[in-house]
């Protein structure tokens, strides 16, 4: 950056980062933060900023969102937070360190070419290590017509697709094993099966370092499932053959339109139970360094704690006014702006608990999905229980969701391995499961049958 560019006010609406009106609208969300600092990096794979912009709460602020407009700079800038505020950990939860270096919760795209995850846990700064956010150009692109295919729910057959494991084989001759784009090789292989749909394992950004076991031989294992994200609005990093390049959504586009070419919609399996902070022990990457007590369930005796309810370290507290926001508009977002077909939400019912970690009988969120106009004609696909013990198959909060039906997987594996007993829980579960879905009054397109998943290997 050869020169200084020109700051103004900037909005606090969208969120995120925006190409608009010669330059970029940053926008971020934190109540409490005292100091919120915009960190512009002019490469990836600087280890310093070439800038430094200080929000001023009088200028920069709007109740609880920071902002500014940044003159002469575009899609493919590189640029992350800092900020600052109360430590209190005990009794709000607040958990503010301005060492840290944060993503942008609304990020389109990210880099992680840098990234220690160690360094974040610790008390050094870890500039020189974090993960940085991409501005993106979401206008850039021709869809050439491509819509969303609205296949009736009784007519679709769901495969469930892992990227890198569809691909990562030398067997399988792929140009560029473990992407979005050798997934559009594979295309006419899903056509022989005669699915009508792909269910993607998760695609929201996570980091793969993320491990907890290790190998026969002693070394680190990495994140294969992707089952702890940290970038809601932006695609895998690590399915994209040139991120450097700032290609991540061009590259998931391109699947997406050629799997709807081929007549298969793009059902996404998202996770906004937990995120991959982990607990009070992990790392600072995004969310806890700037509003940690409105994203996450926190103990009422003592806030340092988390509370989990997803064997995750963590659990997200999607009752949150701003947290539903969130999830609504992510959503949204990869409706609009990449055609996404549907969505199945893993361990669902965590998102029917309120503040203390209790079942809520209308939980806001999962309402706000429902009722949602830009969600009307999406399919919603519930994992219908979460890790804490609550289980909702056949009571899900809402009419529009189908649910994930364990008791059909159940009652078929048994019958197929020759258990006695259990041809009347065959035919109920092959008669649409009324016994589930009738107190309800739900239909028998509420259910989605299944033999076999990646549970168990997750």
């Amino acid at each position: 950056m050869t020169e200084a560019p020109q700051i103004s006010a900037g909005r606090p609406q969208p969120l995120g980062s925006t190409v608009v009106d010669g330059g970029v609208n940053f926008s971020v969300f934190s109540e409490h933060a005292t100091r919120v600092d915009l960190l512009l990096f002019d490469k990836c794979d600087d280890p310093q900023p070439s800038r430094t912009i200080h929000l001023h709460p009088d200028k920069h602020r709007s109740f609880h969102f920071w902002h500014c407009h940044v003159a002469g700079i575009g899609a493919g800038q590189v640029y992350a937070y800092r900020m600052d505020g109360p430590r209190d950990t005990k009794r709000t939860g607040a958990r503010f360190d301005h060492r840290k270096v944060l993503l942008d919760p609304y990020a389109r795209a990210n880099i992680n070419s840098r990234w220690n995850r160690t360094l974040a846990i610790g008390l050094q700064d870890n500039v020189e290590t974090c993960m940085r956010s991409l501005v993106v150009d979401l206008d850039d692109y021709d869809w050439e017509g491509d819509q969303p295919l609205r296949t009736p729910m009784e007519d679709t057959v769901i495969y469930e697709l892992h990227v890198r494991g569809l691909t990562a084989s030398p067997t399988s001759r792929a140009a560029a094993p473990g992407t979005f784009s050798a997934v559009v090789e594979k295309i006419p292989h899903l056509k022989r099966l005669g699915v009508t749909a792909v269910e993607l394992l998760p695609v929201f950004d996570f980091d793969e370092t993320h491990v907890l076991r290790t190998g026969p031989d002693g070394t680190p294992l990495h994140n294969y499932w992707g089952y702890d994200p940290y970038g809601f609005f932006a695609p895998h990093t690590g399915y994209c053959t040139s991120p450097h390049l700032n290609t991540h959504i061009a590259e998931f586009r391109d699947m997406v339109k050629a799997l709807h070419r081929a007549g298969i919609e793009v059902i996404l399996d998202v996770v906004f139970n937990h995120t991959s902070e982990g607990n009070e022990f992990g790392p600072t990457i995004s969310f806890r360094g700037q509003a940690n007590e409105a994203y996450y369930h926190l103990w009422p005796q003592d806030r340092t704690h988390y509370m989990d309810f997803t064997g995750c370290g963590n659990a997200v507290n999607a009752n949150h006014p701003f947290v539903a926001k969130f999830i609504i508009e992510s959503l949204e977002y990869w409706v609009t702006e990449h055609h996404i077909d549907g969505f199945r939400f893993d361990l669902a019912s965590e998102l029917s608990r309120g503040d203390q970690g209790y079942e809520m009988a209308v939980p806001p969120v999962l309402w706000a999905i429902e009722l949602s106009k830009v969600l009307a004609e999406t399919k919603i696909i519930a994992e219908p229980w979460d890790g804490g013990g609550l289980y909702q198959v056949g009571r899900f909060p809402g009419k529009r969701w189908a649910q994930w039906n364990g008791p059909f997987r159940d009652d078929v594996r048994r019958f197929v391995r020759g258990d006695a007993g259990v041809v009347g829980d065959l035919a109920k579960r092959l008669g649409g499961s009324e016994d589930l879905f009738g107190p309800q009054k739900e239909l028998p397109t509420n259910s989605v049958n299944f033999v076999t998943c990646h549970d168990g290997f997750t």
